[in-house]
Order: C-alpha cells, then sequence, then structure tokens
C-alpha cells in the first residue's frame, strides 16, 4: 500500500472515521493534542530530547541513527498496540467495517518521526495516512477557526440562575449550543473548579473549541440558526476565550435572564453547598481584595458555622455587583441587551422563554 498524505480539511473529514495516531512524546501530547487523537508515542520525552539535541549539536544523520535505536526496539509493540486499537487487522470496525485497518499518522511537523511510523504500519500491512504539515498545521486551522464570522446569541444573568441548565435544555431542543464552560473544565467563579478535574491547557481548549465551533458553525449555516453560547468573562478559570470569538461574543445580542436573587441564592446553596468545605474557604479567602477584609471574614464565620444561606448570600451580592460591572463596560449594550423576566429556577420554561423571545426579536429584525 502506498502511504498518502493528506491536507487538513481531509485529515478532518477522516479522521471522523479512522483512528489518529499521535506520534509526538508525551509531554507534547500530554500539554495539548488534537481531540480523539490517541497517542503512540515513538520516542519518550527524554529520548526526544536526546536525538533533538543531537539534530542540533551534530548532525540530521547523527540523530537519525539515535532515533534508529530507540525506534527499533518498539516496532513490534507499536504494531500490537495499534492492532489492539482497531480490533486487529482486517477485524470488523465500528467507526468503518469495510477499512477497519486505516489509521492516520501525524507528528509535530509531518517530519521523520510520522514518516518513520507510517513506514512501519503500511509495511505490516495497514492503509496509512499522514498529515501534511503535522500537528502545527491543525494548529494553524484551529486558530482561524476563531475569526469564522459566527453569529452568536448570549444567554447572560446573574451567578445562580441556572443558565448552563438552560443551555442543556436548548441543546435538547435542536438549538446549536457550545458549553464553553464544559470545553474549559470550569464553572467561572473562584468556586469554578471545585470537584473537577485540573482544567486544559490554552492550547488544548483552542483545540477543543476549534472542533466544537467549526461544527456549529456549518450546521448554522445549513440551518440559518444563531449558536447560543453563555455569557462568560475573557478568563475562565485558567483559560482565555480567543480574543477574535471574545470580540464577536461582545457584539452579539444578550438574553438575560432576569431572576429574583432569593430564587438564585436557593440554588447556589444547593450547588455550592455540596462541595467540600474546606475548599469553598479556600476559594472564599481568594476573594478577600475584591470581595474585603471584613465581608470576607464575615462570609468564612457563616461556612464555619454551615450557615451556607448567609454565606453564599453575602458571595452572590458580590458576583451580582462584579456581573453588572461586566455589563456597564461593554462598548455597546444598547439595543444587544433583552431581559427576560422569570420567577424562579424551572430550565423548561426559562428555557421556553428565551426561544419565543429569540425568534420574536429575529422576526421583527427580519420584517
Amino acid at each position: 500500500m502506498a502511504i498518502e498524505k493528506i491536507n487538513i480539511e481531509r485529515f478532518l473529514e477522516l479522521a471522523e472515521r479512522f483512528p489518529v495516531l499521535d506520534v509526538r512524546s508525551p509531554g507534547e501530547y500530554t500539554h495539548a493534542h488534537i481531540p480523539g487523537a490517541f497517542s503512540l508515542p515513538l520516542f519518550t520525552d527524554e529520548e526526544r530530547k536526546v536525538v533533538g539535541t543531537a539534530y542540533k549539536q551534530q548532525s540530521r544523520q547523527a540523530a537519525i541513527k539515535i532515533g534508529l535505536d530507540f525506534f527499533g526496539t518498539k516496532m513490534k509493540s507499536m504494531v500490537e498496540e495499534v492492532e489492539k486499537m482497531v480490533g486487529g487487522l482486517g477485524a470488523p470496525s465500528n467507526k468503518d467495517p469495510l477499512t477497519s485497518n486505516t489509521v492516520i499518522v501525524h507528528c509535530w511537523r509531518g517530519g521523520m518521526r510520522s514518516a518513520g511510523v507510517a513506514w512501519l504500519l503500511d509495511l505490516y500491512g495497514f492503509k496509512v495516512y499522514t498529515l501534511a504539515g503535522g500537528y502545527k498545521m491543525f494548529r494553524n486551522w484551529a486558530i482561524r477557526q476563531f475569526q469564522l464570522p459566527c453569529r452568536f446569541n448570549i444567554l447572560g444573568g446573574y451567578t445562580g440562575s441556572g443558565k448552563t441548565e438552560v443551555l442543556h435544555e436548548l441543546t435538547r431542543r435542536q438549538e446549536l449550543v457550545i458549553d464553553l464552560e464544559a470545553l474549559a473544565g470550569h464553572k467561572g467563579s473562584a468556586f469554578g473548579n471545585i470537584g473537577l478535574p485540573l482544567q486544559p491547557s490554552q492550547e488544548m481548549f483552542e483545540n477543543l473549541l476549534a472542533l466544537k465551533l467549526q461544527e456549529a458553525w456549518r450546521k448554522a449555516v445549513d440551518s440559518q440558526k444563531n449558536i447560543w453560547l453563555e455569557d462568560e468573562s475573557q478568563r475562565i478559570g485558567t483559560v482565555n476565550i480567543p480574543q477574535p470569538l471574545w470580540t464577536n461574543m461582545r457584539s452579539s445580542p444578550i438574553y438575560f435572564l432576569d431572576i429574583p436573587f432569593d430564587e438564585r441564592l436557593q440554588h447556589i446553596v444547593l450547588e455550592y453547598g455540596a462541595l467540600d468545605k474546606e475548599k469553598v474557604a479556600d476559594a472564599t479567602a481568594r476573594l478577600q481584595k475584591r470581595l474585603g477584609g471584613l465581608e470576607t471574614k464575615t462570609a468564612l464565620a457563616y461556612l464555619q458555622e454551615d450557615n451556607l444561606q448567609e454565606c453564599f448570600r453575602i458571595l452572590l451580592k458580590y458576583y451580582d455587583r462584579y456581573y453588572q460591572k461586566g455589563l456597564n463596560n461593554r462598548d455597546k449594550l444598547d439595543g444587544l441587551l433583552t431581559k427576560i423576566s422569570c420567577y424562579n429556577i424551572d430550565t423548561n420554561t426559562n428555557a421556553g422563554l428565551v426561544l419565543k423571545t429569540a425568534e420574536a426579536l429575529q422576526a421583527n429584525a427580519v420584517s
């Protein structure tokens, strides 16, 4: 079989059907990778360092010889690992029963690492594609996605309004939704990562977001629908929404869930009250500069007394002021903000109100 180099568009199409094998080192993969790709490292992190040093200080040929020493001992195990991924050469595949022996290989720039592994797998009998330009080509593609002229609807509301739950309901109703907080692994407040895994790196967040954005964009073009996003700060925990996307979001219509304070407070008590008390205390203490010394001390005292109602009352008032400040700082808010009066946090009802309001406004804009 011949090894075929493919461009990024063809790669994205085939990646939906066949396994993608990332042959970069474990450290490179852990930092960020193409979502859905399997790690099949040609070199360990230390081996990669040795080969790279030889390439820079000696010659390309010297680096290749050292790399072959490392590669030779791994050939059999790499073939066997790929066989396990596809269920054995020639075995039926859930993705594509007729061509279960097909794989896609990439490294950093589509160079020697992917070429070596592709040669081995091709020799053994796999149908092999390699991504021209490697992971670097995917990264260039990912960054371009944030420039797409998407039309967004922004779901706003003070903390505790159940915005994420409404977004999930909109998804169930076949609306186009990108859950930024799910991709970021963070709920957006000082308490947003408690009980969750570590957040992805900035690069990995962008990779995940780019694929979701491209998928939603294609569907939006076909359906003429807007894409729903939650109103966020540009920074979500440790990651940032890319600037072009953020700029688009800031000029998009906001549908603001206007829910009474006490309703939101009860929702927050239920959600955050189940979290580890020590971690909630640590997160509260980190707010001291913005919350103020006295308010922080009082909130922590209520928390120690298990008086979650009063503790979170203080915190919710702070977040209301913080959110309102963010609204006021927008360059253009007039004509973009639509408040939707909601009596309580009823996800189904509130999602219906949001859709009804958005449809009416969009119909008026067309007429």
